[in-house]
């Protein structure tokens, strides 16, 4: 039981630090339509900037600065970049974000090797918060959770009860109508890019601390991101914290079972036929969790292809 509770609170921190990071895309993949490939390299740049700052301006301030920076960086390619080439379809622009991952990838290597940085939790964060089962678990874990959940809320709070939210709305669904009051729709879409840059960087600059900060980051997420912004529905900020969450906790769930399908066919009396039919029967769950939310994401498009609470117009 201590083992399902620990794994449990472990599904619900990664699910969270995966809403950070879809947070932005939901916003930019979602309502502006843009296939961003390069979102996962602002999250990135996030715990490089705040690894590269604490030495100079503290820990503290660094988790400030940093996804500042990342959205001046994400102003700049939406601007100079992606406006250029919105006009002419999807495909230009995943080609283009899809190379800008690569020159981002490239460019840190080249500045920081291709190897683990040292961006650690500070020592007065490095405590436990409680123990399960004899196992101390890290306050920095719960802080992590506090962050996305109180990002979820003032997102949510600023798009429904602001005017900003109207306007970026507007702009989004009734861009010609939202021009036509006076609204400058490049520079909302500018905007909205950028925060989604900034949101991808300060998940980066929290999480880079207790997980790995390496230039391989945004290549082992990058990927999972896109599956909860599909899963959750697009532009639902709502389904994308939901999709985290379920995705987090079934996959957590899923390293810990040691079980295979032909031991569940052996319940029912079949546990021979399973075995002699090998393959997918005698693999181990746990060596299965890495796809389970691919196949939840196949489940979802064949079931609910607007997503878990995505709007089907």
């Amino acid at each position: 039981m201590d083992q399902i509770i620990v794994s449990l609170m472990n599904g619900v921190i990664y699910g969270l630090l995966l809403f950070m990071v879809s947070a932005g895309l939901t916003l930019i993949f979602g309502m502006m339509g843009v296939l961003n490939f390069a979102h996962a390299s602002f999250y990135m740049l996030g715990a490089y900037f705040a690894y590269t700052l604490q030495g100079a301006i503290g820990f503290w301030l660094a988790l400030v600065v940093s996804p500042v920076l990342v959205g001046l960086v994400g102003v700049v390619v939406e601007r100079f970049f992606l406006r250029r080439v919105h006009h002419h379809g999807h495909a230009h622009e995943l080609l283009l974000t899809f190379g800008l991952s690569f020159i981002v990838a490239e460019s840190i290597k080249l500045f920081f090797g291709n190897f683990p940085v040292d961006y650690r939790v500070p020592a007065a964060l490095d405590v436990s918060a409680f123990t399960v089962g004899g196992s101390q678990y890290p306050v920095y874990r719960l802080l992590m959770g506090g962050v996305a959940i109180a990002m979820f809320v003032v997102i949510y709070l600023l798009l429904t009860r602001t005017r900003v939210g109207i306007v970026v709305r507007s702009a989004i669904y009734k861009p010609r109508m939202a021009e036509a009051l006076g609204h400058n729709v490049p520079l909302v879409f500018m905007g909205v890019f950028g925060v989604g840059a900034a949101l991808a960087g300060l998940a980066g600059a929290v999480a880079g601390a207790f997980y790995t900060t390496n230039p391989n980051m945004a290549l082992e997420l990058g990927v999972m991101v896109f599956v909860v912004v599909v899963v959750g529905g697009l532009g639902s900020l709502g389904g994308a914290m939901l999709a985290s969450l379920l995705i987090g906790v079934v996959t957590s769930l899923a390293v810990g079972v040691d079980r295979s399908l032909a031991d569940l066919f052996a319940l029912f009396g079949a546990g021979e036929w399973a075995t002699s039919v090998g393959g997918l029967m005698t693999l181990k769950i746990s060596s299965l969790s890495a796809t389970i939310p691919f196949a939840l994401m196949l489940l979802i498009l064949l079931v609910r292809p607007s997503g878990l609470m995505g709007e089907k117009a």
